[in-house]
């Protein structure tokens, strides 16, 4: 199936045009831009950050797949299905107080939970990716999958500390990326770690703002 997808999807991965020696193809110039549209949403709390977000998941696994790095191209699907449940939760999402879900902070358990999530997932996901696959990059690979996924999670459910997850999750990118020679993604994902440090101090400032207004 995903052989089909990939041969239906030739006229989308021809060269635009060159960047430093190598291509960028329509599909990841459009796959970029939508990505920025989705962070300057989620950036601004808005929920059409979601389906921006489905969208750009969809177009990246076809990218990622043709590149070979099926870790993050399996994320895409993790990410349609968590945008799903993120969409949701903005719109009619209820805090443990029964409260509208607004910016909030992950306590110390569950910081701690998510990283011993993330650090047990890597070497299992890329233990997968090395045996089942032809990764050139298994490890590499699954480092900002298992990162993503628990970013991901962490966003939908509006904590300040998914920006925090996504800075370490895109710096990290940069190089799976740069060693593919996907330039553009590269350079996408600086920004994406640039824009996570802005979303970061938002949402803190959202949070003590929030924090000033109760009685």
């Amino acid at each position: 199936m995903l052989q089909a997808l990939l041969q239906a999807a030739q006229p989308l991965l021809a060269p635009a045009f060159t960047v430093w020696g190598s291509a960028v193809t329509w599909l990841e110039l459009v796959a970029v831009a939508v990505s920025l549209a989705m962070v300057l949403a989620n950036l601004r709390v808005n929920p059409l950050g979601w389906p921006l977000a489905i969208l750009s998941s969809l177009m990246y696994a076809l990218l990622f797949a043709h590149y070979r790095l099926y870790g993050e191209a399996g994320l895409q699907f993790v990410f349609i299905a968590v945008a799903l449940w993120g969409w949701w939760q903005w719109l009619r999402g209820r805090a443990a107080d029964g409260q509208a879900l607004d910016v909030q902070r992950l306590s110390r358990r569950g910081l701690a939970l998510v990283a011993a999530g993330t650090l047990a997932a890597w070497p299992l996901l890329g233990g997968l990716l090395a045996r089942a696959t032809d990764s050139d990059v298994p490890y590499l690979d699954a480092l900002p999958t298992a990162g993503s996924v628990a970013g991901q999670l962490l966003l939908a459910r509006k904590y300040v500390e998914n920006w925090a997850v996504w800075v370490v999750v895109n710096l990290i990118s940069v190089g799976l990326f740069a060693y593919k020679a996907l330039w553009l993604t590269a350079l996408l994902y600086a920004a994406f770690a640039a824009l996570a440090v802005l979303g970061w101090r938002a949402w803190q400032a959202r949070l003590h703002a929030s924090a000033g207004s109760r009685p």
